[in-house]
């Protein structure tokens, strides 16, 4: 590993560090982005069943905030149940962005190293092949180890950059679309507590755009 940050210059120490932290921020979204963990199972038949036996008390509530961040969205909409559906769904609605927006923490670091790993490599391929030159201009062509080492810098820092770039990117997608998948089932689950509360679903006051996080 020594050998190979000196081969590649001082380039390295920032892909290496894009390196440690891509993968950090993979570890934790796998670990925070767990369905158990953000749509438990059996909530929203919790919350149906205290409705039911007309339990819904204060510190039942706060234990839906502390809960899982589809707890604290349906929090809000049942602190504000004895309100129209209007206002209960926009509660949802803020609620909603606010925890999505949790949800997808960090990604966008994960995607700009994704994005800039490959053009750190390109740079310490500039450099190197500047060193390639430099050396031709002084020494000529006649000492090979002289040119190899900026040819294998350059070559180094690519090889290295496209190492760290595409992994990123792959798990960027792919936690991306998790966090979809997840909203998805927080927007149902939002759409069942709001028609127990307020009755049948009423029609779509979005007949060509649907709301950013809405429960229509």
């Amino acid at each position: 590993m020594v050998n190979l940050l000196n081969s590649g210059g001082w380039l390295m120490l920032p892909l290496l560090f894009g390196s440690i932290l891509s993968a950090a921020i993979i570890a934790e979204r796998y670990w925070a982005l767990r369905r158990s963990v953000v749509v438990p199972s059996n909530l929203v038949e919790q919350i149906l069943q205290w409705h039911q036996q007309h339990a819904l008390y204060q510190e039942n509530i706060e234990w839906l905030q502390r809960s899982s961040p589809l707890g604290r969205m349906l929090a809000a909409g049942l602190l504000n149940r004895n309100h129209s559906r209007v206002v209960m769904r926009e509660s949802l609605e803020e609620a909603g962005r606010h925890e999505v927006h949790e949800m997808e923490r960090y990604l966008s670091t994960l995607g700009t190293i994704a994005a800039g790993a490959p053009l750190v490599g390109l740079l310490g391929t500039v450099i190197g092949m500047i060193k390639v030159f430099d050396a031709i201009t002084l020494s000529g062509v006649g000492d090979p180890t002289i040119l190899s080492t900026g040819i294998s810098e350059a070559l180094i820092t690519t090889a290295v950059g496209l190492a760290v770039a595409i992994p990123s990117l792959i798990f960027y997608r792919h936690l991306k679309r998790r966090v979809d998948e997840l909203v998805v089932d927080m927007e149902q689950a939002a759409i069942r507590v709001v028609e127990v509360m307020h009755g049948q679903r009423e029609e779509s006051r979005y007949p060509d755009n649907r709301p950013e996080f809405g429960v229509d």
